[in-house]
């Protein structure tokens, strides 16, 4: 890349773009009205992005709707289920409590965004109160909502995300195994796929609360 094209200043950046409209720059909002309430409870899947430097990570989190849970108006707390342990998201939070989080809910374009600081907590009355269908988690990601918005549905729309015509389109797209295989020769991508299919259930099924 050409360094003269380089982007190094709010107002180079600024120059390219129109000004966001009223109704843009108004929809920051900083508690949890109704609606939002009612997406949060039935969002089954969210994007955490957290920060640490010049190091950034997005981590997807999943679970049954509900395992979003709100404690007011102003936070949310998302348990720790079972993942890779390497802790990325957990490291730069305890070092940098910036978090980011983008809500999903199936078939729907529109998504919901909360940014705010984070913190992690053990606290034994928080863990109790998580959805029963799932175990108890270790800790929990509590996120003020110092910022609450909707954000629109073009990008969505644009990716075709939830058409089910686009899947078969995409169907081509590589899965993990073929990826591992890629970046490491020794591993057997068949064999790879075998045994993620069996680690996910094992996994999953660690999610589920004893009888």
């Amino acid at each position: 890349m050409a360094d003269a094209f380089m982007i190094r200043s709010e107002a180079q950046l600024e120059a390219l773009y129109r000004r966001p409209t009223a109704r843009a720059a108004a929809k920051v909002r900083s508690r949890i009205d109704h609606a939002s309430a009612r997406f949060i409870d039935l969002c089954p899947f969210v994007v955490l992005a957290t920060g640490h430097g010049s190091t950034a990570d997005a981590s997807p989190r999943g679970g049954p709707p509900g395992f979003i849970l709100r404690l007011d108006d102003r936070h949310v707390a998302i348990p720790d289920l079972g993942g890779n342990n390497l802790l990325d998201s957990y490291r730069n939070v305890v070092a940098s409590p910036g978090v980011g989080l983008l809500l999903m809910v199936p078939g729907r374009d529109e998504t919901l965004r909360i940014n705010g600081p984070g913190l992690l907590t053990t606290d034994p009355a928080l863990l109790d109160r998580f959805t029963p269908e799932l175990r108890r988690p270790r800790l929990a990601l509590v996120v003020e909502t110092e910022e609450i918005y909707g954000h629109c549905a073009k990008a969505f729309r644009r990716s075709r995300l939830w058409d089910p015509a686009s899947w078969d389109e995409l169907a081509a797209a590589p899965d993990l195994a073929e990826i591992y295989a890629a970046q490491a020769p020794e591993v057997d991508e068949a064999e790879m796929r075998r045994s993620l299919v069996r680690l996910y259930g094992e996994e999953l099924a660690e999610d589920v609360p004893p009888a």
